[in-house]
């Protein structure tokens, strides 16, 4: 079972042995929603199932009407509704999950993260994503995502979270006290306030730190070594305690491969505010700082 990352070679090889697997492409662009549909029709891992960050991995709309479990711009969808999905293209109990995407693992770790919350544990990130799969000779397909029409009904069954989810008024309640570290996956400009594309308000959550997502990966794409990771957030954590840290980024979505960069690094499980920055500046008589 893989939890944290897998290589291509490790998919071809449980590809020969017939292993219970499937293959999630979460290819997106944060700039034009549409663009990840028409990367994975361009190509992907064939067999791979097209994840839409926005129509599949978020709750858009209104928050009772969708049972949303966070605000933001990327709400997390209630799990009942992420289940009825996994069933509804064929993920069986047991199966191996794998995601990628071909954006640096920026998305694909929502969704590794949200099986996790499912209580899914065989779930790992391609390392080095679609660019690694065809280095390794892997075969890729284009076309269309497929409907779930015509698809072995699955059978996954939602179990407890082998995570943990926090929400806006518990990262109040806590704030400024030494049990909770906030990490800020957001790139330095944002998380300074000198630039904000996205959301309304510029700036962080006071008290933050700042790992930009990136500092993760190597220049092929690929995560560095467990240790080099381990010496970095160390130093970043300091004498913090591993069990206080919470991560956040934007819309919740970017800050997920710092939670899977500590876990590679044997530093154990940290909370996600999936809510983010985009739900925190949404309130004005929150706290939020600059600089």
């Amino acid at each position: 079972m893989y939890t944290t990352l897998i290589s291509a070679e490790q998919v071809i090889q449980l590809q020969n042995a017939k292993a219970p697997l499937m293959v999630f492409d979460c290819s997106f662009d944060l700039s034009r929603s549409e663009a990840g549909g028409e990367m994975f029709a361009q190509t992907h891992m064939a067999g791979a199932v097209f994840a839409d960050l926005d129509c599949t991995l978020s709750a858009k709309g209104d928050r009772q009407r969708t049972g949303a479990q966070s605000g933001g711009r990327h709400p997390l969808p209630a799990r009942e509704t992420v289940t009825h999905w996994l069933r509804d293209v064929g993920f069986m109990q047991g199966m191996q999950a794998v995601v990628y995407d071909r954006q640096g693992s920026s998305f694909c770790g929502r969704l590794w993260w949200m099986l996790k919350w499912l209580g899914h544990d065989a779930v790992a990130v391609l390392d080095g994503g679609l660019n690694a799969w065809t280095a390794a000779g892997g075969a890729t397909q284009s076309g269309a995502a497929q409907t779930a029409s015509g698809t072995q009904w699955g059978n996954f069954v939602m179990g407890e979270p082998l995570v943990t989810l926090v929400q806006a008024g518990q990262v109040l309640d806590k704030l400024g006290r030494a049990t909770q570290t906030i990490v800020d996956a957001r790139a330095t400009p944002r998380f300074k306030g000198e630039v904000e594309p996205l959301d309304p308000v510029a700036g962080h959550i006071p008290g933050a730190l700042n790992r930009p997502f990136h500092l993760n990966l190597e220049a092929d794409g690929r995560f560095k070594p467990a240790a080099q990771l381990r010496a970095e957030f160390v130093a970043l954590l300091g004498t913090r305690g591993l069990e206080t840290v919470v991560h956040h980024c934007g819309s919740g979505v970017t800050a997920t491969p710092n939670i899977l960069a500590m876990q590679i690094a044997g530093l154990g499980s940290s909370a996600l505010f999936a809510g983010s920055w985009s739900e925190w500046c949404s309130d004005p008589t929150r706290p939020m700082a600059q600089g």
